[in-house]
């Protein structure tokens, strides 16, 4: 039985390889975009144009900030709401869009498009209980803050996403009332408010609207992203029953679909969605749109992933492998058909803490945090999957800068003690992608190289077989 199974995850994966290795025909365009997320870089302006230009030079033209409301707003910690028309960008204090107007001035001028993400904490003021900033917000005064916003950025701005990972306690509460999910109600109410707030401004009438970005695994505090799914449109049993849920307006499914160290083929419960088992999300999005609570046809953008490195000896794997299975990933995320977008979080991992656990953060970056490269800076450029299957390694790539058709080369090194040897040159899609098998050997490793059309040379880190 088991030999079967893997016999016939060979014959898909080879089938798989050998339909992108060939080139196709019609649009040079990527049939999937990527998007990159640096905010620490991108919102400091002694930092901004250095890394746009790094992100352009990878070959991707879209960036995701988040846009926090305790961030953007007035007087964020008073009780009362400050006298102002909070659906006025020009109402509010002096200096308050700086940083954002000269983050799209910086990427329109690179040709690098940007998702506004609009997302608690909130002001106090925008509480239920008048504390803290994130029990209960007002839908009402969200909805004049997404107003206000699009006014301001609509003309420069296509694509939108309401709220990061709501099924979180950091960034809405309560997520529980006991054992029934409340997290998910809450934010339908927010995400058609900050919808209304969008639509009623002329330049912002056709733009794309994500809905979710929930992340990928639940527990007692957090909601599992499919119950929250769920919840939001009003399929959990008897709430349905009771409630009447409306179609929501929306554009694409936006989902953080990180994994474990474990790899990206680890297989969480049944409720939770991590890469792996990223094809929950098409069957829970079909069924939504069979129910008539989602428009059909909807897609998924993977607006946040990365893979945690050390030194957080918790979640992190070595560095090596992240290279490995960040590519994995995006192979499993290309071959998806409603996958419209995959991401990268992180440019730089995130400064270590000064006391407690220090590498409590992200360190999902590219680079260190004292800006050293990791393996994965070049992997990112040229990724390579290296999956086994048996006596065969099943090899996929894509030339991220050039989607085109192009050549690479591909080296291969039987051992650690072996040198390089060229194992074979490949032509890429009319997309920069390809595909091919080759012999296992226990130990071997690969690396890709490619020659841009400028004469560059770039060459990809060794990438062992998972």
């Amino acid at each position: 039985m088991l030999l079967s199974l893997r016999n016939a995850l060979l014959a898909l994966a080879l089938a798989l390889a050998v339909l992108v290795a060939v080139p196709a025909t019609g649009s040079a365009n990527p049939r999937q975009v990527t998007t990159f997320e640096a905010p620490s870089e991108l919102l400091d302006a002694s930092t901004r144009d250095r890394t746009l230009d790094e992100i352009r030079a990878f070959g991707v033209d879209r960036i995701r900030q988040l846009v926090y409301w305790t961030s953007f707003t007035a007087r964020p910690n008073a009780k009362r709401k400050p006298s102002f028309d909070a659906s006025n960008p020009n109402a509010y204090p002096a200096g308050t869009w700086n940083r954002l107007d000269a983050l799209l001035a910086a990427a329109t001028a690179r040709g690098i498009k940007v998702q506004l993400t609009l997302t608690g904490p909130v002001p106090t003021w925008a509480t239920s209980t008048k504390r803290g900033h994130l029990t209960r917000p007002s839908a009402k005064l969200f909805g004049q803050f997404a107003t206000a916003v699009g006014r301001r950025y609509g003309t420069q701005v296509d694509m939108w996403s309401i709220w990061n990972e709501p099924n979180q306690p950091q960034f809405l509460l309560p997520q529980y009332r006991g054992r029934t999910p409340v997290s998910p109600g809450l934010y339908r109410n927010l995400y058609r408010a900050a919808v209304r707030g969008l639509r009623s401004t002329q330049a912002n009438k056709s733009d794309a609207v994500l809905i979710a970005e929930t992340s990928p695994r639940g527990n007692r505090n957090v909601v599992h992203p499919l119950a929250f799914l769920r919840g939001m449109t009003c399929l959990n049993g008897s709430y349905h029953r009771t409630k009447k849920c409306a179609k929501l307006d929306t554009q694409g499914y936006a989902h953080h679909a990180y994994t474990t160290r474990t790899g990206p083929r680890f297989v969480p419960p049944k409720d939770d969605v991590t890469i792996g088992v990223l094809t929950r999300l098409n069957v829970a999005l079909d069924k939504a749109a069979r129910a008539k609570v989602l428009p059909r046809g909807l897609k998924i953008y993977l607006t946040e992933f990365g893979i945690q490195t050390t030194p957080d000896r918790i979640s992190g794997v070595s560095y090596a492998k992240q290279a490995a299975y960040r590519a994995i990933a995006e192979h499993i995320a290309y071959v998806n058909p409603k996958v419209a977008l995959f991401s990268q979080y992180l440019m730089r991992d995130d400064k270590p803490r000064k006391s407690g656990y220090r590498y409590g953060g992200f360190e999902t970056g590219l680079r260190r945090s004292n800006g050293r490269k990791k393996p994965s800076y070049e992997s990112f450029r040229l990724p390579l999957a290296v999956e086994n299957y048996g006596r065969n390694d099943v090899l996929w790539g894509l030339v991220r800068p050039y989607r085109q058709r192009t050549q690479v080369t591909v080296h291969v090194k039987p051992s650690k003690k072996a040198k390089w040897r060229k194992l074979r040159t490949v032509t890429t899609s009319t997309r920069g992608v390809y595909g091919f098998s080759a012999r296992h050997r226990k130990g071997q490793s690969y690396r890709v190289q490619w020659t841009s059309p400028t004469g560059a040379r770039f060459t990809g880190p060794a990438i062992g077989a998972q």
